[in-house]
């Protein structure tokens, strides 16, 4: 018997019998000696015991009306008394707040150990976002906060590796996370892993942003997300500036992306371009090399993006440009440096592939210096764009591959522009993100009003310990309140010693303050929409099937060489010697090199000169 079967027969049953004993008592009625109602009523006695002697009813309508009729005043009568009744909820006066069991997270985990994604040492949460029952749907968005020592690297994020079920983003401070688990996804998994190293470049891989974009609104997105994480801590002034710098961005980026040679599609020819930009003040006539250049585009394509955003910059005085040219250069000045150069000039991340096979791609970010680190919000503002875009361009709307961002250190790493309407659509495309904060003030610092919006979106919270009073404060009040029972004993002293004892309800917080700021440091709490919060001890490492695997456990065997990954490509030096070969081939038409100052389509190239 199915649950809603069950409860819609179950409390109906006691006005069965009702209606049979009514029913009895009608045939006794009409089976009495007389002809009028009183003279029944006093014989009614006799009748009673031949009325019951049988169970089956009789079929006489009179009985069965009066079967009827005796149910339905029962339930008017109970039905009018439970609408005047006084409303108690016995234990639960002040608050039902209890910690979840483990039959309370049962149905939203997967039998198999390596299809779940592990919350704490003792709750798991499935993969499958799309379970039989709807009601145990959960996104696999993660709020994770602990404050320094914690463990949120060791009893959190290298878990979530070592489940090794899904393409992995990840930010590893000190690169730590890639050295303990990357000869494990290679060599056991099969992983292709990817690696970006802010700390030493020699050790990284190439990533040019301007790789992965395609549209003019991609060009937009970029831009917006290279000014938002590049405008220093600073209070942000007159937002003119920042417009006009948007919009020679804009042109100069479309120039390059849909109008410049292959090889030169990178930040490199962006900040050379705005390098080479000359203007004088006294004289809003003159023209520079890039004024050409986009004289030139003009003519062939007089309605293109990068014409007419560089029309509209063009309408500031020189002066005004000047100033402008000035902000540029002091955004930008990260990209002049050498070693960021080289890396800057063609991509090997693949960002936009990470859903096609199984990939570990690690951001190696330093927690000293922050100098690179807004690149990676740039990156991920790229990588969630572009993999909803290509789960859109598959059949379902979903990766083959689940997307995992684990975005550690976040707080440290600039922000993802609409970062809170993003977490809300891309568990439909399979990707999904967890957010490492130290506390929780640190997200509303760096997303304002959006940063509830986001917390809203993830479905699991996991806090690992801490003492920031924000933070456990609105714990405390959102684990909730228990009812209790409290006693107390008074003593009178006097002629006539008395004594006395009371009980009373009262409601007392799950966890106050105090305890949540001493809690044991081998304990977190799990919050997961829907259910009762969970008090749990944190994930042992060390019990993972996959430990063996690591460096940690056998630095020698497992040790993972990041130099492996790392390819450059040969470039001579200025005095360097070498040998030329002559090889013979196929006789083709020789092109002269292209230039993206191009001035070949200017009624007079010499005027430059």
């Amino acid at each position: 018997m199915s649950g809603k079967l069950r409860k819609a027969i179950v409390p109906n049953i006691p006005y069965v019998f009702v209606f049979w004993a009514c029913l009895k008592l009608g045939t006794a009625y009409r089976m009495a000696a007389g002809t009028s109602a009183v003279q029944k009523l006093a014989s009614i006695s006799a009748a009673i015991p031949p009325s019951f002697g049988t169970i089956a009813p009789g079929a006489h309508g009179f009985d069965w009306m009066a079967g009827v009729a005796g149910a339905v005043l029962l339930r008017l009568f109970i039905w009018h008394k439970t609408q005047k009744a006084k409303k108690f909820r016995r234990d639960v006066e002040y608050g039902s707040a209890c910690w979840g069991t483990e039959k309370t997270i049962r149905p939203f985990t997967d039998p198999v150990f390596k299809n779940n994604v592990i919350l704490t040492g003792t709750e798991f949460l499935t993969m499958n976002t799309r379970p039989k029952n709807p009601a145990n749907a959960r996104n696999l968005n993660c709020f994770v906060v602990g404050s320094s020592g914690s463990g949120k690297t060791r009893f959190w994020l290298t878990p979530q590796l070592l489940q090794a079920h899904s393409s992995y983003l990840c930010v590893d401070p000190k690169g730590g996370v890639i050295g303990q688990v990357g000869a494990f996804l290679t060599r056991e998994e099969g992983y292709r892993i990817k690696v970006f190293n802010s700390i030493d470049f020699s050790k990284s891989m190439h990533y040019n942003p301007l790789a992965y974009i395609k549209t003019e609104a991609d060009i937009l997105k970029f831009v917006n997300a290279l000014i938002s994480n590049t405008k220093g801590d600073g209070k942000e002034g007159d937002p003119f500036w920042t417009k006009a710098e948007s919009l020679l961005y804009c042109a100069l980026i479309a120039y390059i992306v849909f109008e410049g040679p292959e090889d030169d599609r990178n930040m490199n020819t962006l900040v050379d371009i705005i390098s080479s930009m000359e203007v004088k003040e006294d004289n809003d006539d003159f023209k520079n090399a890039v004024d050409y250049m986009f004289m030139g585009l003009a003519k062939r394509k007089p309605k293109c993006f990068a014409v007419r955003q560089y029309a509209k910059f063009k309408l500031s005085s020189g002066k005004t440009a000047k100033s402008i040219l000035i902000s540029c250069g002091a955004r930008l000045a990260p990209f002049d440096i050498p070693q960021l150069r080289e890396i800057m000039s063609y991509d090997e991340l693949e960002l936009d592939r990470m859903g096609d096979k199984k990939t570990a791609t690690f951001f190696i970010i330093s927690d000293t210096d922050p100098t690179y680190n807004f690149l990676v919000a740039l990156a991920f503002t790229q990588a969630f764009n572009l993999l909803c875009e290509r789960a859109d361009s598959l059949p379902g709307g979903r990766l083959r591959h689940h997307v995992r961002v684990l975005w550690d250190e976040a707080a440290n790493t600039g922000q993802v522009p609409n970062l809170e309407k993003l977490v809300a659509v891309i568990r439909s495309r399979e990707v999904s993100l967890c957010l490492f904060y130290q506390a929780q003030s640190q997200c509303k610092a760096l997303y304002k009003d959006n940063a509830e919006t986001i917390q809203g979106n993830m479905d699991s919270v996991i806090f690992l310990g801490g003492r920031e009073h924000t933070t456990v404060k609105e714990l405390s009040e959102v684990l909730g309140k228990a009812s209790i029972n409290m006693y107390t004993e008074s003593r009178t002293r006097g002629q006539s010693e008395s004594y006395g004892q009371n009980q009373q309800r009262l409601g007392r917080e799950l966890m106050t303050v105090d305890e949540l700021t001493t809690m044991p440091g081998d304990k977190c709490i799990l919050q997961l929409r829907g259910l009762r919060p969970f008090f749990s001890p944190k994930y042992d490492l060390k019990k993972h099937p996959n430990y063996k695997h690591t460096a940690e456990a056998d630095k020698v065997k497992n040790a993972f060489d990041m130099k492996s990954l790392v390819t450059r490509r040969m470039e001579p030096e200025p005095n360097e010697v070498y040998t030329v070969y002559e090889v013979e081939g196929p006789q083709e038409e020789l092109l002269e090199d292209e230039d993206i100052l191009d001035f070949s389509d200017l009624d007079d190239p010499d005027a430059f000169v």
